[in-house]
Parts: C-alpha cells; structure tokens; sequence
C-alpha cells in the first residue's frame, strides 16, 4: 500500500485515499488483528473482496503479514514497547554490528 500525504484514517471501505484492492487488504488487517471483536474469523465479505483483487500468492503473503503483525502486538506489550519507540540502529550493539 502507498502512503499518500495529507490522508487521514478512514475505516475500511469507507476511504476515497485507498483503492479497493488497499481496502481489502486493510479490511483483512483490521479483522485479522482483532480477536475480540471477529470471533468468527475474516468475514466471507472481507474474503471475497480479498479474492477479486489477490492471487493465491498474494493473499498467502497478506495472511503471513496479518499473523505478523499479531505477533508482534503482544511482543511489544511483554517486552513494554511503546509504539513508535523504534530508531534505526538501536539494537546494533545488542547484534554484534
């Protein structure tokens, strides 16, 4: 997905800055990473829209970035990073560079 300036958040399917195909995708997103509110899963909508814009390999490396992303999340809370705390080359020293 590409940035655009002076955009604001929109919910998905709502935004006139993204495409459909970005829609999907961030639909996907937003309830991927949203246990407590999808107990269902992905909607068969999110998935249908999903599929009219991805391939198998595309859809498969969105699936990977969305588990990604919930990992990550409860990483981040464990290990008490704040969001936006990252600057390149912190860990340098910590890997030997």
């Amino acid at each position: 997905m590409r940035a655009r300036s002076g955009s604001t958040w929109s919910p998905p399917g709502e935004s006139t800055v993204f495409t459909e195909a970005e829609q999907a995708a961030l639909a996907l997103a937003e309830e991927g990473t949203r246990p407590a509110d999808a107990s269902g899963g992905v909607s068969d909508e999110t998935w249908a829209r999903v599929r009219e814009h991805y391939d198998d390999d595309r859809t498969a490396a969105l699936v990977t970035l969305v588990a990604m992303i919930n990992a990550a999340n409860p990483l981040a809370v464990i290990t008490r990073r704040k969001g936006g705390s990252y600057e390149a080359g912190m860990f340098a020293a910590a890997v030997g560079s």
